[in-house]
């Protein structure tokens, strides 16, 4: 517990937004450029926020045209004017590319426009061309007021008034193109296109035993290009970054018919839409089909998929980073000053940051230099450490070394590089294991170790379930739910006299336990063994793999993404269901065990009016209040309502009692149905995001591996049995952290099953605000002014 001393020193070092008021401040919100999903989902959280905090919030309809316009394109938004846009693709205030405001008589227009309403806050959403506009904007404001006094369009007082431009960026881009930030908004959507495209491209390839060049867009960055190859296991990949070397040609013929003679039935290329040779010359997707055909003869098609990755319903991650940075954003605004640079709010790692507008262009400006003087790992170096890591990543994964290439038994190595790995499916199955398995398996074999599987997690291990796997046999799996090996929620301490027998019989080197709570608990129980069982002093690591997200020492997990997205999808069919009806309001149970981080987040990214969940205790009061507020909201235009509980958020107050409570009180006002989404959040296919992180972080565990094997290999064996050879691989906040077991142990709520501090938390005080409620939220962990070269941050052990 934290004694009341030191709660009431962390209430100071707390910074309330309650102190920071819009009350006399006009915002207008534009997207501008090409659109993206997600866009409007910014629009609301703009809205609501400003609305929320006492300012006045305009439209500016159709980007900056609207803003040189003027006129009805600038209009004030209310509250009810984003209902209902939350799941809508592209952006409803329009956005046009315009060259009027490119020039200087377009900005002096601009600015007259703004001025007659007071707007002085401007949040702009869009690619680095419209950031870069606004910054110049800015730069040129009190000039474009002398000039509109001088020509009598405003009077001194005007000027006066509105002395200060204040810009905020947010980056609105499907190529996640922008320096400085992870993830653009509606890059994750345009991912789901792709994947689902894809996806249903490999059925058919694998009927006719087909080839399929596959062109993406990404003119100048090939992010999504490569983070697709990454996600569907494509066997070559082109973008702009990284020009294939000389002779490429024949290295992707031969890869491909590799491939081919290992039984694989179908070859899947991608070619981002900007990819060029060593000399700078294009290579387009006929360029590609015409060699594979000449060269092997293969059967090869061309898919073109153009608009369709801009279209589209937002992803739930889509949803959830435009929110966020919608409320950054305006809490941005309403701490800028004279002296402060534009800024664009963004995401690192988790954690929300904001970065000087400017020198995130610039870098991005740097990203083309380097690209047109051929300095292309310049270019990759730039493009942050999110991108380099996908592209070393795919480089490890994707190139199978010759046999003779790999260590020799008879080889005379300074310790034996062929060890033993063993990898198991621990606990529930989620999306994005096999994935994660299948990268487990290509890293260790490129990494000279011999992969085994172990089917049906600890139960099967004991039962001696266990295999050689090989590369072929994983070829396919980053597309397919649940779990390929098997998965049991069998807990290793009953049986470990059996299992260490397996060990020695196998000759297990190292442990890799991809799992949720219960392989947490198995690695923790096999680590308190070492004092006993010689067999267990071996590496062994833990990647958390569970829809419920529910794992100490990790921010998310493999799982949790896909979930999300069946939670997300549900609430948007069952919203339309309302739509004919009016007045009714729907209480959705969603999974978690005791954990409501499904039910928290999955509200935010459908748009609940409220969510239950065990970790904020609630009374009867509360669902009163929650009643009243629906019966408010009735009165208004958007006439439905959307409850969601976790489904262990209190024992008496149940889906069912809290579904009868608000038929009662709601009676003559609305009507209610209630759903239990029940298992269908644990299957599907893995979405985009949970392939590539099981991916990525699957690799790094068995590179951790290859380490904690090296130093503990003496005289003839392994034997490693200190606190830092039995780690959980996790995401913290920036950075992705092994920490041991044991350390983890008082950060845990073992009853519940659920970690004593969970960083969404913080999130749902922004599902109030949007949903209408007074709340409190601190703004202490917003983010603060960084700068661009900061954002590489140290590589963590």
């Amino acid at each position: 517990m934290i004694e009341e001393g030191d709660m009431a020193k962390r209430q100071d070092t707390k910074k309330f937004f309650e102190n920071l008021s819009g009350a006399g401040k006009s915002i207008g919100v534009l997207t501008s450029g090409g659109d993206a999903q997600g866009m409007n989902a910014a629009v609301r959280a703009v809205v609501r926020m400003g609305i929320y905090v006492g300012a006045k919030v305009y439209f500016v309809h159709e980007g900056y045209q609207g803003m040189v316009d003027g006129g009805d394109n600038i209009e004030e938004a209310s509250w009810e004017s984003v209902s209902s846009m939350l799941q809508v693709g592209g952006t409803v205030i329009g956005s046009a590319r315009c060259k009027e405001f490119r020039s200087h008589e377009g900005r002096l227009k601009a600015a007259h426009h703004l001025v007659q309403r007071d707007i002085t806050n401007l949040c702009v959403i869009g690619g680095d061309g419209s950031l870069t506009g606004a910054n110049l904007f800015r730069e040129e404001w009190s000039g474009l007021l002398e000039e509109l006094v001088q020509q009598g369009l405003i009077d001194e007082e005007a000027a006066q008034n509105n002395s200060e431009l204040h810009i905020v960026g947010m980056v609105g881009s499907i190529d996640n193109d922008f320096c400085g930030t992870d993830m653009t908004i509606g890059t994750d959507s345009a991912l789901h296109r792709i994947i689902e495209v894809v996806d249903a491209i490999m059925t058919t390839a694998q009927s006719h035993q087909r080839t399929f060049v596959l062109e993406v867009m990404g003119r100048h960055c090939g992010y999504l290009a490569l983070v697709s190859a990454l996600a569907c296991g494509a066997d070559w990949v082109l973008i702009p970054e990284m020009p294939p070397e000389d002779g490429w040609e024949e290295q992707m013929c031969q890869k491909l018919s590799e491939s081919r003679s290992r039984g694989s039935r179908l070859n899947i290329i991608i070619v981002a839409e900007g990819a060029i040779d060593r000399q700078g010359k294009a290579i387009t997707v006929n360029n590609v089909k015409d060699l594979v055909v000449s060269c092997l003869g293969f059967d090869t098609r061309v898919t073109i998929l153009g608009h369709v990755q801009r279209g589209g319903t937002p992803s739930a991650f889509d949803r959830i980073l435009a929110s966020r940075m919608g409320v950054e954003a305006v809490l941005a605004l309403l701490e800028a000053s004279a002296s402060t640079p534009a800024c664009v709010v963004s995401l690192c790692g988790n954690q929300a940051v904001r970065l000087p507008l400017m020198e995130c262009v610039q870098m991005t400006q740097d990203v083309q230099k380097a690209m047109d003087e051929k300095n292309f790992e310049e270019a990759v170096r730039l493009r942050g450490r999110s991108f380099e890591n996908n592209l070393n990543t795919y480089k490890l994964l994707s190139y199978r070394k010759a046999d003779s290439e790999l260590p020799n038994e008879e080889d005379e190595l300074p310790y034996n590089s062929s060890f033993n790995v063993a990898v198991l499916n621990v606990g529930a199955p989620a999306a994005g294991m096999n994935a994660a398995v299948r990268s487990a398996v290509r890293v260790g074999i490129t990494e000279g170790h011999k992969m085994f599987a172990v089917n049906d997690g600890f139960e099967g291990f004991y039962k001696g379930q266990i295999k050689e796997i090989k590369w072929g046999d994983v070829g396919g799996w980053t597309g397919q739910g649940g779990s390929i090996l098997g998965t049991k929620r069998t807990l290793p301490a009953k049986h470990l006299d059996k299992i260490a027998e397996q060990i020695t019989i196998h000759n297990i080197n190292a442990l890799l336990v991809i799992g949720g709570f219960e392989a947490f608990l198995g690695v923790m129980e096999l680590s308190a063994a070492r004092e006993k069982y010689n067999e267990f002093c071996v590496p062994m690591v833990m990647v958390p793999a569970t829809v419920s997200n529910n794992i100490p020492g990790s921010d998310l997990s493999i799982g949790a993404d896909t979930a999300l997205n069946a939670i997300t999808d549900t609430c948007d069919r069952i919203k339309q269901s309302a739509s004919g009806t009016k007045r009714r309001v729907f209480i959705i149970e969603t999974m978690g065990g005791y954990c409501g981080y499904l039910a928290s987040v999955g509200g935010l990214a459908a748009g609940a009016d409220a969510v239950y969940i065990y970790e904020e205790p609630f009374d009867i009061r509360d669902l009163q209040s929650n009643v009243e507020h629906l019966t408010e909201k009735m009165k208004t235009g958007i006439q439905r309502g959307l409850v969601l509980r976790n489904e262990n958020s209190n024992e008496n107050f149940t889906t069912d009692f809290i579904y009868q409570l608000y038929s009662e009180e709601g009676k003559g006002v609305f009507d209610c149905r209630k759903n239990v989404l029940g298992h269908m959040q644990q299957g599907g296919a893995p979405s985009p995001f949970d392939r590539n992180f099981g991916t990525k972080i699957a690799a790094k565990a068995i590179q951790w591996i290859s380490r904690k094997l090296k130093e503990s290999y003496k005289e003839g064996k392994v034997f490693a049995n200190t606190e830092d050879t039995a780690c959980l691989l996790g995401m913290r906040r920036r950075a992705m952290v092994f920490q041991p077991v044991v350390q983890l142990k008082d950060e845990t709520d073992f009853v519940h099953r659920i970690p004593k501090e969970q960083w969404w938390l913080k999130l749902r005080p922004l599902m109030k605000i949007l949903a209408k409620y007074k709340t409190s939220y601190d703004v202490s962990d917003s983010g603060q002014l960084e700068h661009v070269t900061r954002v590489r941050p140290k590589k963590v052990d």
